[in-house]
């Protein structure tokens, strides 16, 4: 667990994904005065640079956000995305990327809560020099999974998660799924983003089935999941296929604007960030 490096992948397509529902979520949570709380259970370092080395082994943010920076004629949440992108760089020179908690500290107001939790010691410390000192932040070198039983319910009764673990260990998988199971339990009206890997493996396979099942038994909302495939397996390993095809966003308890939101974003971003000619999206919802 230790060893993952967001650095390595940021602003890429899944980013691109994750980051655009994070902002609409944020944004309609906003729309009432009343203050609320964002958990980040696995946050990283709050920023990356796309100049330095760890970015550009894989470039990965060409495939990304980079395809976006310029783009005309985005959907309005992929416009507000890459602004708020180029608000973090300064300026209109993409050189870095705003991880999850650089998102919800853009659209946090004075009321508003940010917990931060990350193990990694270089990225605790990156995020801790970068938010540590900010009036309603807890940056944490802690178990973020293990921290949402001290989280929920917040005194506001307003809460948004993020549980978005790196999945290298097949342990993260069962985690993730208690995690939300523990989050409706204790407060059944969380708002709970969990991102999801498009991988090769049963684990990845089976775990948006289970999390609809537990949203179904626990969610106040009901849940919705959005989904995007932008490239295709590689066969290069005996003909297993492997590497990140795309990824997912499962949200419990969804604003009852979001379905509508990002029925027009899915297609747009499968057509401008597809790495093969089969790249699709889907979205679907409780109750259909």
């Amino acid at each position: 667990m230790l060893a993952y490096r967001h650095a390595f992948h940021a602003g890429n397509h899944a980013d691109v994904l994750k980051h655009t529902v994070l902002a609409l979520v944020l944004r309609y949570m906003n729309l009432k005065d009343k203050g609320w709380r964002y958990v980040d259970t696995h946050a990283g370092a709050g920023g990356y640079s796309l100049e330095g080395e760890y970015a550009n082994k894989r470039g990965e943010y060409e495939q990304g956000i980079a395809r976006l920076w310029n783009l005309p004629g985005l959907p309005a949440p992929l416009a507000d995305l890459v602004a708020l992108v180029r608000a973090f760089n300064g300026g209109a020179t993409l050189k870095q990327y705003p991880g999850s908690p650089a998102i919800a500290h853009a659209l946090m107001r004075r009321q508003d809560q940010l917990r931060l939790f990350e193990l990694h010691p270089t990225d605790h410390k990156v995020l801790s020099s970068y938010l540590g000192e900010t009036p309603g932040v807890e940056v944490k070198m802690s178990d973020g999974f293990a921290a949402l039983k001290s989280q929920l319910p917040p005194p506001t009764r307003r809460g948004v998660v993020l549980i978005d673990p790196s999945y290298e260990l097949k342990t993260d998988y069962v985690r993730t799924l208690a995690a939300l199971r523990e989050a409706l339990e204790r407060f059944p009206e969380a708002l709970v983003l969990v991102w999801l890997p498009q991988l090769q493996l049963i684990e990845a396979a089976q775990l948006p089935q289970r999390l609809k099942a537990a949203a179904d038994a626990g969610a106040k909302k009901g849940w919705l999941h959005a989904r995007l495939t932008v490239a295709q397996a590689r066969t290069d390993d005996g003909g297993r296929g492997f590497g990140l095809l795309g990824s997912s966003v499962f949200v419990a308890n969804p604003p009852h604007t979001l379905f509508g939101e990002l029925q027009p974003v899915l297609p747009f971003l499968a057509q401008a960030l597809a790495q093969f000619d089969g790249a699709k999206s889907a979205l679907d919802r409780s109750g259909g």
